[in-house]
């Protein structure tokens, strides 16, 4: 099972939205999710990866707005 992000990045003005994106990917870079799918959008992690992705998400609060789906298995179309 994994569990997928879906994530988007909300800000009122594009100054503010530059600012939000960039602090995004250097915290995420830093958490060394090597194993983990990313695409601009998407992460997918392992189930024990949970509670890291959670505080993440949750430092930038209503700059990023995330939906959490739990898969059994996930494949390309």
């Amino acid at each position: 099972m994994d569990i997928v992000y879906i994530y988007d990045v909300k800000a009122p003005n594009k100054r503010e939205f530059n600012r939000v994106k960039r602090m995004f990917y250097y915290y995420l870079n830093k958490l060394g999710l090597k194993d983990a799918f990313r695409t601009k959008s998407v992460i997918a992690v392992e189930p024990k990866k949970e509670k890291l992705m959670d505080e993440f998400f949750k430092r930038f609060g209503k700059n990023i707005e995330v939906y959490k789906i739990f898969a059994e298995s996930i494949e390309l179309l």
